[in-house]
């Protein structure tokens, strides 16, 4: 008999996050989160996304063994601002077992319908900064700090409920070349003399700090326009801001400005932590942090975490400035692949920018939705 239980206190919650360590422990792909960060993201009075959302998370059980978990969120702003009648499921994870993971959808419908909404999505987090969708492709490749890692059967048993495509990304692994080629040179020079652009670059990592709320206001520009969007709002980047500082390496952010001094492009690309984090296992101490630290230091992977570009220069050529500054990056550092974050598909803009490098598509993931 299957039972799904809400969860009500702290002892489940930290059942709810460590669930994902008995599932993959035999899985030498699975990289898992850190566990006093997740409790924090699901904690109300330390994740001030909770200002315009709501979640319920819930376990599932069989034989008195947890065997499942998902999480239920409304985002406020998509439903309300957005006009876009969603509950959104997250934190999904479950056993070979369709019946476990129809009952455990079935409290997301129950969630949404209690709130007059219409439908559902997922697997997403509370915003589209969050991780979000299942893999479908690459189950044979480490994910990243930004993805989830699941088993294959994940797809097959959403498909089998009714649940039908809702957005789908890829990611590409690329080569980095020995060298920057001329042509970019070349064409960067040209860039920057034609357009009087500025480049910043960092020593520090509380130096990022300054341009942080424009790198974001950046990305609201850039991505306004996707079926994902959903504003990030100031106190998200606040929590971003202090979130992710302590991974960033400010040799590997590219800052762009024009004459007046007005960002006007950015890239962050780090070190991957995808091994790290996999040694360190859920924790910080004792010393486990030690490993995030030796990757940033020695790695010989990177992983391409967020562009934004203002709309007035895309398709002007300003990635050809970015891009000889990161492959100077990597030569400097000894990086010889790079991995993309989760681009949406119809994403083009952004998947063009490897074409002039050797690169493949290794991975693919996707959200499902379905009426309720």
């Amino acid at each position: 008999m299957i039972t799904i239980k809400e969860i009500t206190s702290k002892g489940d919650l930290t059942a709810f996050v460590k669930f994902p360590f008995t599932l993959y422990k035999d899985s030498p792909y699975y990289v898992p989160s850190i566990i006093k960060e997740e409790l924090d993201v699901m904690n109300p009075a330390k994740n001030p996304v909770f200002k315009n959302a709501v979640a319920k998370y819930f376990l599932a059980y069989k034989d008195e063994k947890i065997v499942g978990r998902i999480a239920a969120i409304i985002n406020w702003i998509e439903v309300n601002e957005q006009q876009k009648s969603k509950v959104r499921f997250g934190w999904f994870d479950v056993i070979d077992n369709i019946e476990v993971t129809k009952a455990l959808l079935e409290k997301v419908a129950e969630f949404g319908r209690t709130h007059q909404l219409t439908f559902m999505e997922g697997p997403v987090g509370f915003s589209n900064m969050d991780k979000a969708g299942i893999l479908i492709k690459g189950f044979d490749q480490l994910n990243t700090m930004i993805t989830w890692y699941n088993h294959p059967y994940y797809q097959k048993h959403l498909e089998q409920l009714g649940y039908e495509n809702a957005a789908t990304w890829v990611e590409y692994k690329i080569k980095v070349p020995k060298s920057t080629k001329d042509k970019v040179i070349k064409f960067a020079r040209i860039i920057k003399e034609r357009y009087e652009l500025n480049l910043i670059k960092f020593k520090k990592s509380k130096e990022i700090l300054a341009y942080a709320d424009d790198m974001f206001d950046l990305l609201n520009k850039t991505y306004s326009s996707l079926q994902t969007f959903v504003p990030i709002q100031q106190y998200q980047i606040d929590m971003y801001k202090k979130k992710y500082l302590p991974y960033l390496n400010p040799d590997y952010i590219t800052c762009i400005s024009d004459k007046t001094g007005k960002l006007i492009a950015f890239s962050i690309v780090m070190p991957s932590f995808s091994k790290a984090l996999k040694k360190m296992n859920g924790k910080v101490y004792p010393f486990k942090f030690l490993h995030i630290l030796k990757a940033q230091r020695k790695n010989d992977t990177a992983s391409f975490y967020l562009i934004g570009i203002d709309p007035e220069y895309q398709n002007k050529g300003v990635t050809a400035l970015i891009f000889k500054e990161m492959n100077e990056t990597f030569l400097r550092n000894g990086i010889k692949v790079v991995e993309t974050n989760p681009e949406l598909e119809e994403n083009k803009a952004i998947q063009a920018l490897w074409n002039d490098y050797e690169h493949e598509q290794h991975k693919m993931r996707r959200t499902y939705r379905k009426n309720i």
